[in-house]
């Protein structure tokens, strides 16, 4: 689970809930029509607005954004050092037994395509159309997530402008003036609050993982590429590590 989005979530939550408990009148945020308004509204649109097939993966994305795990650089040089090392050792074939140690289901793919003998551009090429797509199906998700934090406060100001006509009906009774203008703001209150820490956020976390992941996977390509031509793993581990700022990169040598 990635730890700063969970606890910047919970974090920002709690803060909300204690600054609004410690007033008098907390309760009056809790509103299940303002509620209807903003988070019904905001599905509605997001419905309208994107393919149903699209949108029902929506809560697959949210847990990929939170509970998502790369294979770090590091990790991933080593591997690719030991392949290397294995396939100059006892040839290509001899890393059909090794591949239960990959640990990802890319990296076996580019492995199985240095077994079959696949040349270098073969190998960019057909690797390359996956991490396209991949960085589509992941800019779907994000703009989803970004149109739903737009599309909450939108739905929020517009719950608010029908508390006011409906306080605005009422100017007979002074008394429930103050009462309906606070229902009228919580909608509001409902959207900035969801767009704000839930939606948008999320959408950022997901640019920055679909982006961190498309250079592990590229990562992966090159390193396959290099093995195809027979490069030593010293050659490997310098091709991989140009991927990371110098003062990450580590001495690494084969362990196999």
């Amino acid at each position: 689970m990635d730890v700063a989005t969970a606890f910047g979530m919970l974090f920002g939550l709690t803060c909300v809930v204690w600054s609004i408990m410690s007033t008098p009148g907390g309760l009056v945020f809790i509103n299940f029509p303002s509620m209807a308004i903003t988070i019904g509204g905001m599905i509605a649109a997001t419905l309208i607005h994107f393919p149903f097939k699209q949108v029902s993966p929506v809560f697959s994305v949210i847990k990929k954004t939170l509970f998502y795990r790369m294979t770090g650089e590091q990790d991933l040089i080593q591997k690719m050092v030991n392949f290397s090392a294995i396939c100059r050792r006892d040839g290509a074939l001899s890393l059909e037994k090794h591949l239960a140690d990959a640990g990802d289901s890319f990296l076996v793919k580019a492995m199985r395509l240095v077994i079959d003998g696949q040349t270098p551009e073969a190998i960019e090429d057909q690797l390359g159309i996956e991490i396209q797509y991949l960085q589509e199906r992941h800019s779907d998700g994000k703009k989803l997530l970004e149109f739903m934090g737009s599309s909450a406060p939108a739905w929020g100001m517009i719950g608010t402008l029908i508390g006011l006509i409906q306080m605005l009906g009422a100017l007979e009774d002074p008394s429930k003036i103050g009462s309906g203008m606070a229902v009228a703001l919580i909608t509001t209150f409902y959207g900035a609050f969801l767009a704000n820490l839930v939606f948008l956020p999320l959408a950022g976390k997901l640019g920055i993982r679909s982006k961190k992941e498309a250079i592990i996977r590229q990562m992966m390509v090159e390193g396959a590429m290099g093995i195809s031509r027979g490069e030593s793993p010293t050659a490997i581990r310098e091709r991989l590590q140009s991927f990371i700022s110098v003062k990450h990169r580590e001495e690494i040598r084969p362990n196999v």
